[in-house]
């Protein structure tokens, strides 16, 4: 076995994986920070240190995509090419945006969104006295750093061992950090267990698959499996397998068909902050992680996946816009609003040209640039969610939600805006994602699902404008009426940031897009 210290300096790339070494480091300075540091100074230290590692991070991933050219590093573990910069930089961005969540103290009488004592049995003394001492749970920041490191290596992965790893490093904070809201203390540890059972689940399912593709391939990186598929000499049987077991996991993150079922519990278990981050950041590296293994190591097998995603596609996009027409609660429709979006990444994915050098740019390019819109919207959005509150709480139900246009039209106008980008209406980001996404589908060759993909549009328009009815064009109900608080300066950069984006990318997204096109090449 090689350790590290028998590994050449100059096989580590330092450069290259600098964002991952400066996201370790601040990950384990964090605890330490936790170990050391009084009480009280742990937020403004914790919150400090993780945005000045984020931001440097994001620095030096920008840095990098600039000057350096694609490589397979640090021992052909991981691809660090234009698309692993592109997913980079959307994580570290999502992280960015969690943060500022998370930071949140203005909201709900000064309380912060997460338990003062998440280990203590709800409702106990020992509860209730850790929440009259306001004392805080500052471990979050570092368990949402590691969540970041874990998601950029997932995105990046040019092994199949190596992307089992990176899948557990991101899940199991997203775990911890599910079970921690401040209120509803039992729905959120019930969402905790439902999340870890179903991941730990979907994770074996990929494992599995991953040795049956090593037995197919007799190696583990995404090229040995791609040189194996082109000599087609190996047993069909267990690449079939192991394609299919291997996208479970995939999927699984994603929140596609039928492997969704713990979405609608996470996020409205989850403190928001939490959902608003998982919502993005664990879709975004999913997405990532599925392109490069389906489409590297997996292209030249293209015929056994993309009918299968296909039907995956129309079963996600049906079922999320469908159910979500019947949700009353704002928190479970935006999960399912997260389903349906998912399958219209999908769309995305099955559209490509896969397989050698046919992968199609466009399609990379277009479905960052969809989760580039969606998660500034959806960040926006749950920003608006926590704002919205009554009786100490946030006001979830859409019925506290009528007549919101007449209390507070400035935070319904934004709110309106992020609805209408979800449905993909012009002039919004939205409606560029979801027109880039189809066009690529278009051109490889599947017209016939990006017809369906708009029908679902069509129906999932509705339920956003539900949401928009409600709070236009409906009166409010005294008894169960939400009030808009005025949060801090974090939440404030959070919803102006994405609005401001929703509209720029909506009306200017050229130069977005030719950036992510010249970038969209994977390395092989």
């Amino acid at each position: 076995m090689i350790t590290l210290l028998e590994i050449p300096a100059a096989t580590l790339e330092w450069m290259i994986l600098s964002p991952l070494f400066v996201l370790l480091g601040v990950g384990c300075l964090g605890i330490l920070l936790e170990a050391v540091l009084p009480r009280d100074l742990r937020f403004v230290v914790q919150t400090g240190v993780t945005v000045l590692g984020l931001v440097v991070a994001l620095g030096l991933t920008i840095l990098n995509w600039i000057h350096e050219t694609p490589t397979i590093a640090a021992m052909s573990l991981l691809a660090v090419d234009g698309p692993a910069y592109i997913f980079w930089t959307l994580i570290l961005i999502a992280g960015l945006g969690g943060t500022a969540l998370f930071a949140e103290r203005a909201l709900g009488a000064g309380h912060s969104a997460f338990a003062a004592s998440a280990a203590t049995v709800p409702g106990s003394p020992l509860e209730r006295e850790a929440e009259r001492l306001r004392r805080e749970h500052t471990e979050i920041f570092p368990l949402l750093i590691f969540a970041v490191f874990g998601m950029m290596l997932f995105a990046s992965a040019n092994n199949l061992l190596v992307l089992f790893v990176a899948v557990e490093i991101f899940s199991l904070p997203l775990y911890l950090l599910t079970g921690m809201a401040r209120r509803r203390r039992l729905l959120s540890q019930e969402a905790a267990l439902k999340y870890f059972l179903l991941g730990s689940m979907a994770s074996a399912v990929m494992l599995y698959g991953i040795a049956l593709l090593y037995g197919y391939s007799g190696g583990l990186s995404l090229n040995e499996l791609d040189t194996a598929i082109i000599a087609g000499t190996a047993s069909q049987p267990l690449l079939l397998g192991g394609l299919v077991l291997t996208s479970v996991g995939l999927l699984f993150k994603i929140g596609a068909v039928p492997f969704h079922a713990w979405t609608p519990d996470a996020y409205m278990g989850a403190p928001t902050p939490v959902t608003a981050f998982m919502a993005v950041a664990t879709k975004t590296a999913a997405v990532g992680a599925l392109l490069r293994v389906f489409y590297v190591g997996l292209g030249g097998a293209a015929w056994t996946w993309q009918l299968l995603f296909a039907v995956v596609a129309i079963l996600t996009m049906a079922l999320g816009s469908t159910v979500a027409l019947a949700q009353t609660d704002i928190k479970r429709l935006l999960a399912y609003s997260s389903i349906a979006h998912a399958g219209f990444i999908l769309v995305g994915v099955v559209g490509a040209v896969a397989g050698g050098d046919g992968v199609s740019v466009s399609s990379v390019s277009a479905i960052a640039f969809y989760l580039l819109t969606y998660g500034i919207a959806t960040f926006g959005a749950f920003a608006i969610v926590t704002m919205v509150r009554r009786s100490g709480g946030e006001a979830n139900s859409l019925d506290a939600w009528k007549g919101l246009g007449r209390r507070n039209p400035v935070i319904a106008l934004i709110m309106t805006l992020f609805m209408l980008s979800f449905a993909g209406i012009p002039l919004t980001a939205g409606f560029v994602g979801k027109l880039t996404v189809f066009v690529a589908a278009w051109a490889g060759g599947y017209g016939w699902l990006v017809l369906v993909a708009v029908v679902m549009s069509v129906v999932a328009a509705f339920f956003y404008l539900k949401v928009v009815v409600a709070m236009w064009f409906q009166d409010e109900d005294p008894e169960v009426v939400g009030t808009v608080e005025a949060p801090s300066l974090w939440t404030w950069v959070v919803l102006v940031v994405s609005a401001a984006a929703t509209l720029v990318l909506g009306l200017i997204p050229g130069g977005v897009l030719a950036l992510l096109a010249d970038a969209s090449q994977f390395i092989r």
